[in-house]
């Protein structure tokens, strides 16, 4: 299947540059799914794919076919928008049939292909329905089938989860990757919810203030941040951010032994980074604090711990810890990220 491929791309409104030199380029029927904040350009990129906007610079291929020049309905892609934008006065069928009708296909092809995608999202008995009479998930499935009819040679999706319920997000999702995996078909899917990201993707792009920050496996991401951005929007809870200086080969606080930083950062201020799995709670943790907060999360609970003059989040597979409680932890030097305290890169992947 066609390959998402774009090269240098940038977009500005007025004098606020919205992207920003974009280049990003997808795998044959890959699940790419973009995550940053509101306002960091992400539906800006989507607009520009699909041609509702102009690009200020760059080049957008589809394939081998260069489409940042054609018009929207020249590119042969489907955008799935947050608000389903399904037309009210009619039924399921007459939806999922309008791109066809448009495109002035033979009745008897339209029939099938309606038929054939209804049964695909499990539809295929409200047909009749409209979208009043539809549940917020069968909305969005039907908007996910007016996309998958027309057998575009890329899906994008704005959003498409952020008005439903939770469980019916968690359901949608699973439900769209196994859609995008029985179909084939390259899909980008632009999300703030990093839930969303990490249980969808099958590539992870970060984006912030109209650049990519990193691109990489959801695993890659997670473990090896390319910056103090990137490791606080991604995970929860947020890593825990700790300013520390770094003497020799010895890190403080926590008296961490190291050798995995380059040697310029020796005798230098930098920022640790410890997720809250990788502090250890055991009975004869090296390090302690008082219990400030807990939130129970079933199997595990969250603690927030006041370590000296420091707040940090700490997994613990107990469930009997309360507030005032003390506990105490360790720290495997190998989890230690390590942040340079000016521009905020990941040191240890400077090399």
């Amino acid at each position: 299947m066609p390959r998402l491929k774009i090269f240098n791309a940038s977009k500005s409104f007025g004098e606020k540059r919205v992207i920003d030199g974009i280049s990003l380029e997808s795998s044959d029927g890959e699940l790419v799914v973009i995550l940053g904040p509101s306002g960091c350009g992400k539906s800006t990129l989507l607009r520009l794919i699909t041609g509702l906007e102009e690009l200020d610079d760059g080049e957008i291929f589809i394939g081998e076919k260069r489409v940042d020049e054609l018009p929207p309905q020249k590119r042969n892609v489907a955008l799935v928008f947050q608000n389903y934008a399904l037309y009210p006065h009619m039924t399921v069928e007459q939806n999922l049939a309008f791109p066809l009708k448009v495109a002035k296909m033979r009745r008897k092809e339209i029939k099938d292909r309606v038929l054939n995608v209804a049964t695909m999202i499990g539809m295929a008995d409200r047909l009749d329905a409209r979208p009043a009479e539809l549940s917020g998930g069968q909305r969005q499935r039907v908007a996910l089938g007016r996309a998958i009819v027309r057998e575009p040679d890329l899906f994008l999706l704005d959003e498409p989860l952020s008005n439903l319920d939770a469980e019916l997000r968690t359901r949608m999702r699973r439900e769209i990757v196994q859609l995008q995996k029985k179909l084939g078909t390259t899909l980008v899917h632009v999300t703030h919810d990093q839930t969303e990201a990490l249980t969808m993707a099958d590539r992870l792009v970060v984006m912030n203030e109209g650049k990519i920050v990193q691109t990489g496996t959801v695993r890659e991401i997670y473990d090896q941040p390319a910056d103090m951005f990137v490791a606080s929007f991604v995970g929860t809870p947020k890593i825990n951010l700790i300013d520390g200086f770094v003497s020799d080969t010895v890190i403080q606080p926590f008296n961490i032994s190291t050798v995995f930083i380059p040697g310029k950062y020796r005798l230098r201020e930098i920022v640790m980074g410890i997720r809250a799995e990788h502090l250890h709670v055991e009975a004869d943790g090296k390090f302690g604090g008082k219990v400030a907060a807990v939130e129970y999360l079933g199997s595990k609970s969250i603690l927030t711990v006041k370590h000296h003059d420091q707040f940090l989040f700490v997994q613990s597979d107990r469930n009997d810890f309360g507030v005032g409680d003390q506990v105490k932890f360790t720290v495997n030097p190998e989890d230690v990220l390590l942040f340079d305290k000016i521009t905020g890169v990941n040191v240890r992947a400077q090399g």
